[in-house]
């Protein structure tokens, strides 16, 4: 059970990781798919997105006491899928993408999810990168309300293998 002093730590993942980051997707993939969403219910994301991430140094895992908690897929370089968006980024500057944000079952409703965006946070902040760029499907409530909290602005929609999909950012300090 997570603890509310406990401490936790955002790394990069290694090929070790990645059968607990795919099975933790499977059981996101899973919990859309009982919430009655489309999003991630055409075979993405996979085993190959994980591997690909993790190649790409773009795999990120949050653990505690070397527990895997959480996943991300954390991006410093142009989205394409960005660069045409129905409404208007905040900024034009260099950003950070996050995608693929995906918490182990045993620790849903614990705010596993919000620490892996404050923690990306801090990693971009350690990068000088001051912007921080998302989507999601219109129905992921929980991800709609993380982003609302943590003081997301919704900018619009752009397209990701055929669906329109949220587009927010982040201005960092």
């Amino acid at each position: 059970m997570i603890k509310f002093n406990q401490q936790f730590h955002l790394r990069k993942a290694s090929l070790e990781d990645q059968d607990i980051i795919w099975d933790i997707l499977q059981q996101a993939i899973k919990r859309r798919k009982e919430e009655g969403s489309n999003q991630w219910q055409d075979g993405y994301p996979n085993m190959d997105s994980i591997k690909n991430d993790i190649q790409q140094d773009f795999g990120y895992v949050l653990e505690s006491e070397n527990q895997i908690l959480g996943y991300a897929a954390v991006i410093f370089e142009i989205e394409p899928g960005y660069e045409i968006i129905e409404g208007k980024w905040l900024s034009d500057q260099e950003y950070v993408v996050i995608h693929r944000v995906a918490v182990s079952e045993e620790y849903i409703g614990l705010g596993i999810a919000t620490k892996i965006f404050q923690e990306v946070e801090k990693v971009a902040l350690s990068k000088k990168n001051f912007s921080i760029k998302v989507d999601t499907n219109f129905d992921n409530i929980p991800l709609l309300k993380i982003l609302n909290k943590l003081n997301y602005t919704y900018c619009g929609e752009v397209y990701f293998r055929g669906s329109s999909r949220k587009a927010f950012q982040k201005l960092l300090n």
